[in-house]
């Protein structure tokens, strides 16, 4: 961006569960920021949403059920997109297309052709263009990457991720909350939702800035878990016969230009903890976001059981831990996802009012976004290798690295 934008003026389109959360954390956390439109081809979220608005605001916004309407609204300058799945990729088209700050919520592929529309768009109208990971700005994310930035685990050589939630209530009352999960769960088997876990793993590898993504190969088990679930509660006795295509547990493997590795997890319809599995291994140590412990090469392993060897990293965040989670509010902990959509918009909307470059931009989007179609490849042709292109066009060999803070300032 060239020029900085003195006041936001917010349009959201898509107003189910995980849109209103990011309403609500703008309401409560951004006072400084307008809401001036809210879209859903539900037009009770829309009522829904204007009243909340409403009520903590003291306007009312103006609602949409199609979203062309709220593109061409004048008085909506920036857009965040948290529909289906399905519609993400077209409608942030649609909105670079037409002007609007562009940012769009997670999620994954269908096609490697709609990972290129987004590269594409962007680079011919260069509207400033977020995708909205919040796991990249996760406490102890950011804890590990500022450990690796600083040496202390050595050449990092492979990392670790996993999106392990169990949402079976969520996927199976899909018709009733009017969610797209289900859909996806009874007709695909790929890494479904896979930026959670590799969005700050691509960070701290420099993906798309000096280090990228070569092929990945992936593997599934079958799938029960859903099938089991539903088959007591009266509630889904209409899915009780039901196929579900989406393996209970879908494995990743990623090479890297670097010679790095990447492995990362799906695993939400199993009976178990949530835990994302954040681990980073380089040639002097090792982190475990399970349990924030450490392994430094230092401590003497011969002949000693696991608890010996591992320590504590509690220690080292007064020397690590960035600022920001040092200085963070109950109340920004509590707005969404602990903490993390806080600091997430704060990002988006600080860029936007300086005019910088996007921490998390349109290259981040499209390569991270298409491990799920890839994977729904690999995984059809029994674990095969699969390429992963160069959505940056070669030009990942001279972009700058750029983390989501600077690790130095803090």
């Amino acid at each position: 961006m060239a020029k900085g934008l003195k006041q936001i003026k917010l349009g959201f389109i898509g107003l189910g569960q995980r849109g209103h959360v990011l309403m609500e954390t703008v309401l409560k956390i951004f006072s400084d920021v307008e809401v001036t439109a809210v879209c859903d081809t539900y037009a009770d979220r829309v009522a829904d949403l204007q009243n909340i608005i409403e009520e903590a605001r003291g306007m009312r916004p103006a609602g949409y059920v199609d979203a062309a309407e709220l593109l061409k609204d004048e008085n909506v300058n920036t857009v965040v997109i948290s529909a289906a799945w399905e519609a993400h990729v077209p409608l942030a088209v649609a909105s670079m297309e037409a002007g609007k700050i562009t940012a769009l919520e997670v999620g994954g592929a269908y096609a490697i052709d709609d990972c290129w529309k987004l590269v594409n768009t962007y680079e011919r109208t260069k509207t400033p263009f977020m995708f909205l990971e919040n796991c990249c700005f996760g406490k102890y994310e950011l804890f590990a990457t500022n450990m690796a930035r600083k040496g202390l685990l050595g050449e990092v050589v492979h990392c670790h991720g996993a999106y392990c939630h169990d949402i079976r209530n969520e996927i199976a009352s899909g018709v009733k909350i009017r969610h797209y999960r289900l859909r996806n769960y009874l007709n695909r088997n790929c890494e479904n939702y896979p930026t959670h876990e590799l969005g700050p793993i691509a960070k701290l590898l420099n993906i798309n800035r000096g280090n990228r993504m070569l092929s990945l190969v992936s593997m599934s088990s079958k799938a029960r878990g859903l099938h089991q679930y539903v088959q007591d509660k009266e509630e889904f006795a209409f899915l009780k016969n039901a196929t579900f295509r989406q393996g209970d547990v879908v494995e990743t493997l990623i090479t890297c230009t670097d010679g790095t590795m990447i492995s990362i997890k799906l695993d939400t319809s199993l009976p178990r903890p949530g835990t994302r599995e954040f681990t980073v291994s380089g040639a002097k140590g090792f982190y475990s976001q399970i349990g924030n412990v450490l392994f430094l090469d230092e401590k003497e392993t011969e002949e000693k059981g696991l608890a010996d060897c591992f320590q504590s990293a509690t220690p080292y965040e007064e020397t690590y831990m960035p600022k920001i989670w040092k200085e963070i509010t109950p109340e920004e902990i509590e707005a969404g996802h602990g903490g993390m959509d806080t600091l997430l918009f704060r990002a988006f909307f600080n860029a936007i009012k300086a005019g910088d470059e996007m921490p998390i931009d349109v290259y981040d989007a499209a390569s991270w976004m298409a491990i799920t179609c890839l994977s729904e490849a690999s995984i059809a042709a029994g674990g095969a290798p699969v390429s992963i292109p160069d959505f940056t066009g070669g030009k990942w060999v001279m972009r700058e690295p750029k983390d989501v803070i600077d690790f130095d300032k803090e």
